[in-house]
């Protein structure tokens, strides 16, 4: 199921995946350790960014549309719910 922020979360996805590449080809050009994890920690923010959006929408849209539709219980929603809470 698509959904109005997943052009946005690919968008930051390619970000990360065209960033990472970069990244190891300053490890092929002997770039510092320093440059490297900084450049990595960048990485990890694009991806972490992403992840929260996605999550975040999950949580808005589809557990809160279910429930409204009653497609879902509140029980099923709480474990959907928790389940998602180990990604933040």
């Amino acid at each position: 199921m698509a959904h109005e922020t997943h052009p946005l979360i690919k968008r930051r996805l390619k970000q990360a995946y065209g960033h990472l590449a970069k990244v190891m080809d300053m490890m092929d050009a002997g770039r510092s350790c320093s440059d490297l994890a900084q450049q990595l920690e960048a990485i990890e923010s694009t991806v972490r960014n992403a992840k929260r959006l996605l999550v975040q929408d999950h949580l808005e849209h589809c557990i809160i549309d279910a429930i409204a539709d009653g497609q879902m219980s509140r029980e099923e929603a709480m474990q959907e719910f928790s389940f998602l809470t180990k990604y933040f």
